[in-house]
């Protein structure tokens, strides 16, 4: 597998032909100012490869210098032009951006960052450990594991830890999983893949997990803007692509380029149910996990709403930043992807502070295990109601929270 990685070079659009976007489009003007050169290429960049690129109106009708270029700090600017762009796409189910947020003035997803992409694979907020708690429960004959999950490090960290937590488990033979991602913020995709295929049966092999969708200007191959993007190697060097060093208009953007399939590990086969503890910290590449999984399993959620990141992205550098546009959309083998607002828990618990994981009475488990124990019975569509067990103290109200995170992308030069 070859990773994303962009080099360290200036990237302005302004010899860019119109023919690279569409023949009689007037794209920016050759002459100008180091940062009108940059608010130029974030257009441009954006008109090729945001995800929702189809709203972006022509660079004339756009006007970033005019706009943008008087009166601000540079990167004042630069991020209230990356803004302005994000707010374009509205999503119909919600009448609002896909890309509206909680703070004033910042995307959802779309960022600049001061610096160059270096390349790296991390992705999501990595805020603890790769297992921050787990056991096997005993309930009425049910065999329960338990497992917390507080983020997914890089693959070559965690995975000896994961293979012990899994080879611990499979050893009672399961056929309930709670998994407890409420602080998982996300981290390496490779690494939430990993914990997908561990739980997931043999049969599951060879069966879709997910897939990248890309806007059609990538996916057909007209997103020429990128020529002035190198393409590296995950040890950060240049690759030759057909006699010439590669860069990433040569990338596979296509559906079928970027499909991913299961890869059973470990021996771990009886998991039937899963329970997922979420909360508005649950993001990114968790929220993946879930996705993944929940055309296979009899799932439910326990929580909160998650934070709502069915979309990802890769690293551009113009002069000394990096931007990063939302540029796919993740799609699971049922083809869901619609959780922009978040993923709705089937029982809403509030998050209790400071919760001792693992603790059958800790209000989250305790509220998984009485569902699993017919305790608790899920109404239809997404709403609960408590039956047969007194929780206590344990309002069933919604809090939502903000998190941020990001799933890196691993590109692909076409065969």
């Amino acid at each position: 597998m070859i990773y994303l990685s962009i080099a360290s070079v200036y990237s302005s659009c302004k010899k860019e032909r119109s023919t690279d976007i569409h023949e009689d489009e007037i794209v920016s003007p050759t002459t100008g100012t180091r940062t009108e050169f940059t608010l130029d290429s974030i257009f441009l960049y954006a008109r090729q490869v945001y995800l929702w690129n189809d709203v972006l109106p022509n660079y004339s009708t756009f006007k970033p210098r005019e706009k943008y270029g008087n009166g601000l700090s540079e990167i004042s600017a630069f991020r209230n032009e990356i803004f302005d762009i994000s707010q374009l796409k509205i999503n119909k189910a919600t009448g609002k951006p896909f890309e509206i947020s909680n703070y004033n003035g910042v995307p959802k997803y779309s960022y600049l960052q001061v610096g160059r992409n270096g390349g790296g694979t991390r992705a999501g907020i990595i805020n603890g450990a790769a297992v921050l708690a787990n056991r096997i429960i005993h309930s009425d004959e049910k065999v329960i594991a338990y497992i917390a999950l507080g983020a997914f490090p890089a693959l070559s960290s965690a995975k000896s830890k994961l293979d012990q937590v899994f080879n611990e488990v499979l050893t009672d033979k399961p056929t309930y999983l709670v998994l407890d991602l409420r602080t998982n913020g996300g981290g390496y995709v490779e690494t939430a893949e990993y914990v997908a295929n561990l739980i997931a049966p043999g049969t599951l092999s060879g069966k879709i997990m997910y897939t990248e969708q890309f806007n059609l200007t990538l996916q057909n191959g007209k997103a020429t803007i990128l020529r002035h993007q190198p393409y590296l190697d995950e040890a950060g060097k240049t690759v030759t692509y057909n006699g010439r060093l590669a860069t990433l208009a040569d990338v596979d953007y296509s559906e079928n380029g970027n499909t991913y399939k299961f890869s059973k590990k470990g021996g771990l086969e009886t998991i039937k149910d899963i329970y997922v503890i979420v909360s508005g910290e649950t993001a990114s590449a968790s929220e993946l996990l879930i996705s993944c999984l929940k055309p296979y399993f009899n799932m439910k959620l326990v929580g909160e709403r998650t934070y709502g990141k069915p979309v990802g992205f890769f690293g551009i550098n113009i002069d000394q930043y990096s931007i990063y546009l939302s540029s796919f959309l993740i799609k699971n083998a049922q083809g869901w992807s619609d959780y922009f607002n978040g993923m709705e828990p089937d029982l809403n618990i509030a998050m209790p502070i400071n919760p001792t994981l693992g603790d059958t009475e800790e209000p989250c488990l305790k509220s998984a295990l009485a569902i699993i124990g017919g305790k608790i019975q899920l109404q239809p569509k997404k709403s609960a109601s408590i039956l047969k067990l007194n929780l206590n103290k344990m309002p069933l109200v919604f809090n939502d929270k903000d998190s941020t995170g990001m799933i890196e992308n691993r590109l692909e030069l076409k065969h």
